[in-house]
Protein backbone atom coordinates (compact mmCIF):
# COMPACT_ATOMS: atom_id res chain seq x y z
CA UNK A 1 0.00 0.00 0.00
CA UNK A 2 3.07 2.39 0.67
CA UNK A 3 4.39 1.96 -2.46
CA UNK A 4 0.77 2.94 -4.19
CA UNK A 5 0.55 6.10 -1.81
CA UNK A 6 3.91 6.69 -2.95
CA UNK A 7 3.49 6.76 -7.06
CA UNK A 8 0.15 8.47 -6.11
CA UNK A 9 2.52 11.22 -4.69
CA UNK A 10 4.42 11.36 -7.77
CA UNK A 11 1.72 11.44 -10.44
CA UNK A 12 -0.01 14.49 -7.86
CA UNK A 13 3.29 16.12 -9.34
CA UNK A 14 2.43 15.81 -13.11
CA UNK A 15 4.30 13.12 -13.41
CA UNK A 16 2.85 10.04 -15.57
CA UNK A 17 2.42 6.66 -13.93
CA UNK A 18 5.11 4.87 -15.98
CA UNK A 19 8.03 7.91 -14.88
CA UNK A 20 6.64 8.39 -11.30
CA UNK A 21 7.67 4.13 -11.01
CA UNK A 22 11.06 5.19 -12.93
CA UNK A 23 12.07 8.21 -10.65
CA UNK A 24 10.55 6.77 -7.57
CA UNK A 25 13.05 3.40 -8.12
CA UNK A 26 16.04 5.47 -9.48
CA UNK A 27 15.75 7.91 -6.48
CA UNK A 28 15.35 5.01 -3.88
CA UNK A 29 18.53 3.67 -4.94
CA UNK A 30 20.70 6.27 -5.77
CA UNK A 31 19.45 8.40 -1.73
CA UNK A 32 18.34 5.07 0.07
CA UNK A 33 15.05 7.12 0.09
CA UNK A 34 12.73 8.30 -2.88
CA UNK A 35 11.65 11.59 -0.65
CA UNK A 36 15.85 13.04 -0.66
CA UNK A 37 15.37 12.73 -4.91
CA UNK A 38 12.03 14.62 -4.22
CA UNK A 39 13.58 17.06 -2.64
CA UNK A 40 16.99 17.44 -4.39
CA UNK A 41 15.41 17.57 -7.65
CA UNK A 42 12.34 18.85 -7.82
CA UNK A 43 12.10 21.00 -4.59
CA UNK A 44 9.37 18.97 -2.32
CA UNK A 45 8.76 19.97 1.04
CA UNK A 46 9.63 17.02 3.00
CA UNK A 47 6.76 17.21 5.98
CA UNK A 48 4.13 17.85 2.74
CA UNK A 49 5.70 14.29 1.31
CA UNK A 50 5.34 12.69 5.19
CA UNK A 51 1.73 14.27 5.59
CA UNK A 52 0.45 12.88 2.26
CA UNK A 53 2.62 9.80 2.59
CA UNK A 54 3.16 7.76 5.40
CA UNK A 55 0.88 10.16 7.87
CA UNK A 56 -1.98 8.87 5.69
CA UNK A 57 -1.26 5.21 5.57
CA UNK A 58 -3.92 3.37 7.94
CA UNK A 59 -0.94 1.66 10.30
CA UNK A 60 -3.80 0.52 12.57
CA UNK A 61 -5.60 -1.79 10.29
CA UNK A 62 -1.84 -3.01 8.31
CA UNK A 63 -0.05 -3.25 11.14
CA UNK A 64 -0.58 -5.59 14.86
CA UNK A 65 1.75 -6.44 17.74
CA UNK A 66 3.65 -9.64 17.62
CA UNK A 67 4.39 -10.85 21.26
CA UNK A 68 7.10 -12.95 19.83
CA UNK A 69 9.12 -9.89 18.39
CA UNK A 70 8.26 -7.83 21.89
CA UNK A 71 9.56 -11.20 23.92
CA UNK A 72 12.90 -11.17 21.97
CA UNK A 73 13.61 -7.11 22.65
CA UNK A 74 12.64 -7.99 26.19
CA UNK A 75 14.68 -10.83 26.62
CA UNK A 76 17.87 -8.52 25.34
CA UNK A 77 20.08 -8.15 28.81
CA UNK A 78 20.35 -4.18 28.70
CA UNK A 79 23.40 -4.52 30.72
CA UNK A 80 25.18 -5.62 27.74
CA UNK A 81 23.02 -3.85 24.97
CA UNK A 82 20.74 -1.24 24.45
CA UNK A 83 17.81 -0.89 22.02
CA UNK A 84 17.93 1.63 19.47
CA UNK A 85 15.70 1.83 16.24
CA UNK A 86 17.76 3.48 13.29
CA UNK A 87 14.74 4.26 10.42
CA UNK A 88 14.37 6.05 7.44
CA UNK A 89 11.31 7.45 8.13
CA UNK A 90 10.51 11.14 10.09
CA UNK A 91 9.99 10.98 13.68
CA UNK A 92 5.91 10.80 13.95
CA UNK A 93 5.79 7.86 11.38
CA UNK A 94 8.21 5.73 13.55
CA UNK A 95 6.85 6.64 16.48
CA UNK A 96 3.28 5.86 15.17
CA UNK A 97 4.91 2.18 14.17
CA UNK A 98 6.49 1.43 17.20
CA UNK A 99 2.96 2.41 19.28
CA UNK A 100 0.71 0.33 16.99
CA UNK A 101 3.16 -2.72 17.27
CA UNK A 102 3.34 -1.92 21.12
CA UNK A 103 7.07 -1.66 21.42
CA UNK A 104 7.75 1.67 22.15
CA UNK A 105 8.57 1.08 25.52
CA UNK A 106 11.41 -1.09 24.59
CA UNK A 107 13.53 1.37 22.68
CA UNK A 108 16.02 3.75 24.59
CA UNK A 109 15.96 5.74 21.72
CA UNK A 110 15.03 6.63 18.00
CA UNK A 111 17.34 8.04 15.08
CA UNK A 112 15.06 9.24 12.47
CA UNK A 113 15.18 11.34 9.30
CA UNK A 114 14.75 14.65 10.20
CA UNK A 115 12.35 16.64 7.78
CA UNK A 116 13.21 19.60 9.66
CA UNK A 117 16.34 20.15 8.84
CA UNK A 118 18.07 20.74 5.37
CA UNK A 119 20.27 17.95 3.72
CA UNK A 120 18.93 15.70 6.62
CA UNK A 121 21.13 11.85 6.48
CA UNK A 122 19.30 8.40 5.86
CA UNK A 123 20.33 5.05 5.75
CA UNK A 124 22.94 4.06 3.79
CA UNK A 125 24.94 7.30 4.12
CA UNK A 126 28.14 6.98 6.53
CA UNK A 127 26.45 10.46 8.57
CA UNK A 128 23.47 8.79 9.25
CA UNK A 129 25.11 5.88 11.03
CA UNK A 130 28.04 8.30 12.96
CA UNK A 131 24.68 10.42 13.77
CA UNK A 132 23.16 7.33 15.50
CA UNK A 133 26.47 6.21 16.98
CA UNK A 134 27.03 10.06 18.58
CA UNK A 135 23.08 9.91 19.78
CA UNK A 136 23.46 6.54 21.41
CA UNK A 137 27.07 7.63 23.05
CA UNK A 138 29.06 4.34 21.59
CA UNK A 139 31.27 2.99 18.92
CA UNK A 140 31.10 0.86 15.53
CA UNK A 141 33.06 -1.74 17.30
CA UNK A 142 30.61 -2.11 20.22
CA UNK A 143 27.45 -1.74 18.18
CA UNK A 144 24.98 -3.87 16.47
CA UNK A 145 23.01 -3.84 13.96
CA UNK A 146 19.76 -5.63 12.03
CA UNK A 147 17.77 -4.50 8.86
CA UNK A 148 16.07 -5.93 6.04
CA UNK A 149 17.55 -3.71 3.33
CA UNK A 150 20.65 -5.17 2.75
CA UNK A 151 21.98 -1.79 0.98
CA UNK A 152 21.24 -0.55 4.35
CA UNK A 153 23.27 -3.62 6.39
CA UNK A 154 26.31 -2.74 4.20
CA UNK A 155 26.62 0.60 4.87
CA UNK A 156 26.37 0.49 8.70
CA UNK A 157 30.04 -1.08 8.84
CA UNK A 158 29.18 -2.05 12.51
CA UNK A 159 31.06 -4.99 14.09
CA UNK A 160 27.85 -7.06 14.29
CA UNK A 161 25.37 -6.61 11.64
CA UNK A 162 22.90 -8.68 10.44
CA UNK A 163 20.24 -9.07 7.11
CA UNK A 164 17.00 -9.81 8.02
CA UNK A 165 16.23 -11.59 4.30
CA UNK A 166 13.18 -12.35 3.01
CA UNK A 167 13.18 -13.97 -0.93
CA UNK A 168 9.99 -12.37 -1.49
CA UNK A 169 11.55 -8.64 -1.34
CA UNK A 170 14.85 -9.98 -3.51
CA UNK A 171 15.77 -7.18 -5.76
CA UNK A 172 15.81 -9.46 -8.60
CA UNK A 173 12.79 -10.79 -7.82
CA UNK A 174 11.08 -7.17 -7.96
CA UNK A 175 13.00 -6.08 -11.06
CA UNK A 176 10.22 -5.01 -13.44
CA UNK A 177 7.06 -5.46 -11.58
CA UNK A 178 6.73 -1.45 -10.95
CA UNK A 179 7.34 -2.48 -6.78
CA UNK A 180 9.39 0.50 -5.97
CA UNK A 181 13.10 -1.61 -5.98
CA UNK A 182 14.07 -4.43 -3.81
CA UNK A 183 15.61 -4.12 -0.55
CA UNK A 184 18.72 -6.75 -1.29
CA UNK A 185 20.03 -9.39 -3.61
CA UNK A 186 21.60 -12.39 -1.37
CA UNK A 187 23.87 -13.38 -3.89
CA UNK A 188 25.75 -9.33 -3.30
CA UNK A 189 26.99 -10.29 0.34
CA UNK A 190 30.41 -11.18 0.40
CA UNK A 191 32.53 -13.04 2.70
CA UNK A 192 34.62 -9.59 3.67
CA UNK A 193 31.14 -7.84 4.57
CA UNK A 194 30.93 -9.65 7.89
CA UNK A 195 27.21 -9.91 7.88
CA UNK A 196 24.79 -12.54 8.97
CA UNK A 197 21.77 -13.67 7.41
CA UNK A 198 19.28 -14.00 9.21
CA UNK A 199 15.27 -15.30 8.27
CA UNK A 200 13.31 -14.24 11.25
CA UNK A 201 14.01 -11.82 14.15
CA UNK A 202 14.03 -14.56 16.14
CA UNK A 203 17.22 -16.12 14.55
CA UNK A 204 19.35 -13.37 16.50
CA UNK A 205 19.05 -15.48 19.32
CA UNK A 206 21.80 -17.80 17.96
CA UNK A 207 23.57 -14.87 15.91
CA UNK A 208 23.69 -12.78 18.81
CA UNK A 209 23.78 -15.25 21.66
CA UNK A 210 26.17 -12.93 24.08
CA UNK A 211 23.03 -10.09 24.19
CA UNK A 212 20.46 -12.01 25.69
CA UNK A 213 19.81 -12.87 28.94
CA UNK A 214 20.85 -16.74 29.94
Amino acid sequence: MRITVLLEYFVDLNFEPEEARALHQKYYTEYGLSVRGLIEHHDVDPLDFDAKCDASLPLEELLAPDPAVRKLLEDVDLSKARIWALTNAYKTHAQRVLRILKLEDLFEGLVFCDYEVKNFSCKPERRFYDEALALAQTTAEKSYFVDDNFGNVRGAKWKHCAFLYDAALDAKALAGTGAGGGVGNIGDLKPEDGISVIHRLEDLRQVWPEVFKS
